[in-house]
C-alpha cells in the first residue's frame, strides 16, 4: 500500500475538518486562522521580489559600507512599516581583511592561481568586482612546501596519508569540500594540529559541479571557476567575538588577545576554484588515491607529496571593525514583555542571493504586513521581534552578540528562536526543531499550500522525506514493504551549529527552529549566488521565498496568540529515550556506564508531560475566565523555562560556551547529542563519562520539575 501524506485536501478542506492548533481553544483558533489567512493574503511577490532585487545589487560582506547601508534600510523600513522600539546595535568584533592573497605552484610547473571567478554575458554581474578570495579568520604568513592531498582533510584521511609514509609536518595540504560535509574550520584545526603550513580547499565537480547536472550560468551547479569562500573560525569552541568570549563586544569590554583565542586559527588557509585547483592536483605525484578520494576531474588524483611544491602568502589586518544588528519589535496587548523572536543575517561573501539574502527579503516583507496589520489594531497578544544579524559568516556573530548583550531579558522572557538563514534555493522543505516544538512545525506547514505542488507544504515534505526514507531503508538492505512501513519523522530533532540559533540553543537555552526551502544549489558562498541564480533557478516567480514568508509569520503568530505555549514536552520525553539508546549501542558503554538513573529520569520527565497534558487539555475545554488565563500564563512561564533547566552552567568539558546537556555541534558542525557524556566516551575517559551522566541525569530530573510545575499551575 503507498504512503499518503497526513492531513490531504486543501487548506479549506482541512480548516473545516476541524484540524486543530496546539494551545488554542476552537475559539480561539478561529481568531488564529482568521488573522492568518489575512497575513497570507497580505504577502506579496512582487514586494518580496523589489526587496530581494535591492539586497542582491552588491556584494555586502560583514563590515562594509554597502552592509551598514542596508542596516541603515532596515530600520528606515522598519520604523515605515509600524515597528516598535526600532534599534541599532553596534557591536566592535575581531574582522580582519586581506592585504594580500597568493597561490602559485612555483614546481615543476610555474602556475599562479587567479583566484578570481568568471564574468557570463547573461548574468551583468558576474563582471562585478567581488572583492578579494579569502577565507575568513586564515592565519597570516608567506610559506612554500610540497603539497600533499588530502580528500575531504578529516582525521582518518591524514591517518591514511601517514600510513603510507608521508610525513605531513611542514606540508601544504590540498583538500576538498565533501558529502558528508565537515565544516571548513575542522578541516583547519585538523591540518593545524597535523603540523601543516598551509590548507588550500577546493570545490570538486564531483560534489557540487558538472557531475550533479547543468552548471552556471544554465543550471544551478557550479562552473569551473566558482569559488566557495567561507570563515574557519573554530566556533565550535566558542561562537562570536574571539575577543569576548561569553559576554558582548560592547565599549569598555575587556579584550582578550587574538594569540589566546581557542576560536583563532593559527594555519594560513585559502579556497579554490577547481579551474585553480587542477593544476595543482595533476602535479602530484606519490601514490594513487583511494577510490573514495576520486574526484571527477579527467585524471587519477594522487596523493604526493610533491614534486607539486606551492606558495601560499595571506596578509590579513588583524582589525576590529564595527558589525550592525538591526531589532525592531511588534508589541503584543496582553503580556508585551515576553516575545518570540525572528531572525535572519544579513552580511553575505558576495551577494548572497540564497545565503542570506532570500531570508532577508522574506523578513522584511513579513515586517511589512505584519506591521500593517499592527497599526489597523491586528497586534498579536504577546511581542515579536525582528532581527536582523551582522557578521554571521565569521563566528555567528551579530546574533552571539545581542545575545550575550540581553542573555537575561532573553532567559526571563523569550519564547522561542525562529531562523531562516536562506529561506528559499528551491522547493524542498525542510526544518529542525527542538523535539517539544515538532507540533508547532508541522501544524504550521499542513497550513500552508505548497506553490508549486499539490496540497500543503507539509504534504509535499511528507512525500520528499518517505521518498528519502525508502531509498535510504532500501539502499541498506530493506525491502520496499519495510521501507513505507516506517514513520515519517518531521522535523529533526538533533541540531548542530552553523547558523544563528546556536546562541539561542546552547548558550541561553532557548527553544528554536531552523528552516528553508532547498533545491539543487552549487553557488554556494561564491559570486555566482546572485539575482540571475535565484530569478533563473532557485524561485523563479519568488513563490517560495514568499511562501516562507507565510510558513515563519504563522509561527510566530502562534506562539505569540496562544493560549498556552504550544511545547510538547512528552515527545521531547520519547526523543531523550532515543537518545539514551543510541549512546547505549556504542562499545564500551554498557559496561562502563550505568544508564539506570539517566532511564529514570527521563521516564519522570515523560510521565510529567502526560499530567501536563491532560491539564492543559482540560483547562482548554473550560468555561473562558480570568481565573483560567492566570493558571495557564503561570503554567507558561513554567514550560517557557523548561529548556533552560536543561543547562549546565559550567558547561561541557573543554568547551564551557556551549552549555546544553543534550546538544552541541561536532567540530564539523554535525549534531551531537548528549555531548558532555558522549565527548567523554569517544576519548576513553570513562570517569569524565560518568560525572557528565550525572550532570545529564540532573537537568533531565530539574526539566521534569519544571513540567509539573506547570501541571501544578493548571491544575491550581
Amino acid at each position: 500500500m503507498a504512503w499518503s501524506p497526513p492531513h490531504a485536501g486543501t487548506q479549506e478542506e482541512r480548516a473545516q475538518a476541524g484540524d486543530s492548533i496546539r494551545g488554542f481553544t476552537a475559539a480561539s483558533a478561529a481568531r488564529e486562522r482568521a488573522l492568518e489567512a489575512e497575513l497570507a493574503r497580505r504577502l506579496s511577490r512582487d514586494s518580496t521580489a523589489a526587496f530581494f532585487k535591492y539586497f542582491t545589487a552588491e556584494p555586502h560582506p560583514a563590515g562594509s559600507a554597502r552592509n551598514k547601508e542596508l542596516a541603515d534600510f532596515l530600520v528606515a523600513r522598519f520604523k515605515e512599516y509600524g515597528l516598535d522600539e526600532v534599534r541599532l546595535h553596534r557591536y566592535d568584533v575581531l574582522l580582519p581583511w586581506p592585504r594580500e592573497v597568493k597561490v602559485a605552484m612555483i614546481a615543476p610547473t610555474p602556475y599562479e592561481a587567479t583566484l578570481r571567478e568568471d564574468a557570463y554575458p547573461q548574468d551583468p554581474q558576474s563582471a562585478m568586482d567581488a572583492g578579494p578570495t579569502y577565507l575568513g579568520m586564515s592565519g597570516s604568513g608567506d610559506v612554500t612546501g610540497e603539497l600533499v592531498y588530502a580528500s575531504s582533510g578529516n582525521p582518518s584521511d591524514y591517518d591514511w596519508l601517514e600510513a603510507q609514509g608521508i610525513d605531513l609536518k611542514g606540508k601544504i595540504a590540498l583538500v576538498r569540500y565533501s558529502v558528508p560535509y565537515s565544516y571548513r574550520g575542522f578541516k583547519a584545526l585538523t591540518a593545524e594540529q597535523r603540523g601543516l603550513k598551509a590548507m588550500l580547499v577546493y570545490s570538486d565537480p564531483a560534489q557540487d559541479g558538472w557531475v550533479k547536472g547543468d552548471t552556471f550560468p544554465t543550471g544551478p551547479w557550479g562552473p569551473a571557476g566558482h569559488i566557495q569562500r567561507g570563515a574557519i573560525t573554530y566556533d565550535f569552541m566558542i561562537a562570536g567575538d574571539p575577543l569576548t568570549p561569553g559576554y558582548a563586544s560592547l565599549p569598555g569590554a575587556p579584550r582578550i588577545n587574538a594569540s589566546d583565542s581557542p576560536a583563532v586559527p593559527k594555519i594560513i588557509a585559502m579556497p579554490l576554484s577547481y579551474r585553480d585547483a587542477e593544476p595543482l592536483l595533476r602535479a602530484l605525484g606519490g601514490p594513487d588515491a583511494p577510490e573514495s578520494w576520486q574526484g571527477a576531474l579527467p585524471f587519477r588524483y594522487r596523493v604526493g607529496a610533491g614534486p607539486a611544491t606551492v606558495r601560499v602568502k595571506v596578509d590579513m589586518d588583524g582589525a576590529t571593525r564595527p558589525i550592525w544588528v538591526v531589532e525592531g519589535r511588534i508589541r503584543g496587548t496582553e503580556e508585551p514583555d515576553k516575545y518570540v523572536v525572528l531572525g535572519n543575517h544579513r552580511d553575505a561573501w558576495v551577494f548572497g542571493a540564497v545565503d542570506p539574502s532570500s531570508g532577508t527579503a522574506t523578513q522584511l516583507e513579513l515586517a511589512r504586513v505584519l506591521g500593517a496589520m499592527a497599526k489597523e489594531g491586528k497586534r498579536p497578544k504577546r511581542s515579536i521581534v525582528f532581527a536582523s544579524w551582522d557578521a554571521e559568516e565569521w563566528h555567528l556573530t551579530g546574533s552571539t552578540e545581542w545575545g550575550e548583550h540581553f542573555a537575561d531579558d532573553l532567559k526571563r522572557n523569550a519564547i522561542a528562536y525562529l531562523n531562516v538563514d536562506g529561506s528559499t534555493s528551491g522547493p524542498n522543505f525542510d526544518a529542525g526543531a527542538i523535539a517539544s516544538l515538532n507540533a508547532l512545525v508541522s501544524q504550521t506547514v499542513r497550513d500552508v499550500n505548497d506553490p508549486g505542488a499539490e496540497g500543503s507544504v507539509l504534504d509535499a515534505w511528507g512525500r520528499a522525506l518517505e521518498k528519502e526514507t525508502r531509498e535510504a531503508m532500501i539502499g541498506g538492505g530493506a525491502t520496499r514493504q519495510e521501507s513505507v512501513k516506517r514513520p515519517i519523522d518531521y522535523p529533526g530533532n538533533a541540531l548542530g551549529s552553523g547558523s544563528d540559533y546556536t546562541v539561542f540553543l546552547n548558550f541561553l537555552g532557548i527553544p528554536v527552529v531552523e528552516m528553508a526551502f532547498g533545491g539543487p544549489y552549487g553557488v554556494y558562498h561564491s559570486m555566482y549566488d546572485n539575482y540571475y541564480w535565484m530569478t533563473q533557478f532557485g524561485d523563479p516567480g519568488f513563490r517560495y521565498m514568499t511562501a516562507m514568508g507565510e510558513v515563519w509569520g504563522r509561527m510566530a503568530m502562534r506562539l505569540a496568540n496562544a493560549d498556552h505555549y504550544p511545547h510538547d514536552f512528552g515527545l521531547y520525553a520519547d526523543r531523550m529515550k532515543g537518545f539514551i539508546d543510541a549512546l547505549a549501542a556504542q562499545d564500551g558503554v554498557g559496561a562502563q556506564l550505568d544508564l539506570g538513573a539517566l532511564r529514570a529520569a527521563t521516564t519522570r520527565w515523560a510521565t510529567e508531560a502526560g499530567a501536563l497534558e491532560r491539564a492543559l487539555a482540560a483547562a482548554l475545554a473550560s468555561p473562558s475566565s480570568d481565573a483560567r488565563t492566570a493558571r495557564l500564563r503561570a503554567a507558561n512561564e513554567a514550560m517557557r523555562v523548561v529548556e533552560q533547566r536543561l543547562l549546565a552552567d559550567e558547561g561541557i568539558p573543554g568547551r564551557p560556551w556551549f552549555k546544553h546537556v543534550l546538544y552541541a555541534p561536532r567540530y564539523t558542525y554535525a549534531a551531537m547529542t548528549l555531548p558532555g557524556v558522549q565527548e567523554a566516551v569517544d576519548a576513553g575517559d570513562w570517569a569524565r563519562a560518568r560525572a557528565q551522566l550525572a550532570v545529564v541525569t540532573a537537568k533531565i530530573a530539574a526539566a521534569a520539575d519544571e513540567t509539573r510545575r506547570a501541571a501544578d499551575a493548571v491544575r491550581r
